[in-house]
């Protein structure tokens, strides 16, 4: 079942990545971030009025109002990453932050197999290759990678926090809906002062009701990802978990070249390879 969850996390997260920086270049990274998590306190807050799960309010919550700090730092971060350089580049540089989650787990204890240690180095080289590492270039390019950096840490950090908000599912629902009020409260305050300071909220055509849909897809398939990654982490080692679940870039990389014609190069086409192998390793070990 970690396997399972892990890998649906990367699917979701792969796809919020792919349309969240594809928003990103038609309408400015914070207001994408505001309006996308907007949708998903609105999801949530019904869910978690449904399902009572005011009751399973605890201490655990304090992570889940730090993940909502860190999230939108590193949202934002990456967005802006995504909308200046080749996605296929870009995303998978941000799986990076994987060695947070990764690192806590082998802090608390866990050993896991040789088949999976094997997993684990395979997969993290496949993504890193995936991206086709390249640190030249213009300095568009080296803020790319900058941002990217600092939201692969900060996404690591969510990781691990989100994974110790909630022990049971309406405990992961109310987790994420603070979670999400938090991104929103945060993200909503940084897009008042940016706009105070004569930053555009909006693109020069207005509110984007077209893309609508699509930022609330982004939103909701982001806290998808969250709910699943916690369910993975939980039901088996978070070393294994983490590592899956980062596989996200390769699936970022595959819509870019289906809908957008980037190419991938030969480097970036071995190391989606050797990511898929990884992560047969890691599900089977």
């Amino acid at each position: 079942m970690t396997a399972l969850f892990a890998l649906a996390t990367s699917l979701l997260w792969g796809l919020a990545d792919f349309g969240g920086g594809l928003l990103a270049r038609r309408t400015p990274a914070l207001t994408v971030v505001v309006v996308s998590q907007s949708v998903a306190v609105a999801v949530l807050g019904a869910i978690v009025a449904a399902t009572g799960a005011w009751s399973e309010a605890g201490p655990r919550l304090w992570c889940a109002v730090a993940a909502g700090l860190v999230g939108p730092v590193a949202m934002l971060a990456f967005y802006k990453a995504l909308a200046l350089g080749p996605m296929g580049v870009v995303s998978p540089l941000g799986s990076i932050g994987v060695a947070v989650p990764v690192g806590v787990g082998l802090a608390l204890g866990e050993r896991p197999g040789v088949p999976q240690y094997a997993g684990i180095l395979v997969a993290v080289a496949g993504v890193a290759l995936a991206g086709g590492p390249q640190f030249r270039g213009a300095p568009v390019q080296r803020r790319a990678i900058l941002l990217t950096l600092l939201a692969a840490f900060g996404f690591g950090a969510v990781m691990t926090l989100i994974a110790e908000a909630s022990a049971t599912l309406p405990g992961l629902f109310l987790a994420l809906f603070v979670q999400r009020v938090t991104n929103v409260t945060a993200g909503g305050l940084a897009l008042f002062a940016s706009v105070r300071r004569g930053a555009p909220a909006l693109a020069p055509e207005g509110f984007p009701w077209r893309s609508l849909p699509a930022l609330a897809f982004v939103g909701l398939a982001d806290v998808a990802a969250n709910g699943t990654y916690s369910i993975a982490a939980q039901s088996g080692p978070v070393t294994v978990a983490a590592v899956l679940a980062s596989l996200y870039p390769v699936v970022t990389a595959v819509a870019a070249r289906g809908l957008l014609s980037e190419r991938l190069r030969a480097i970036q086409a071995a190391g989606a390879g050797l990511a898929l192998m990884g992560s047969v390793l890691l599900a089977t070990g």
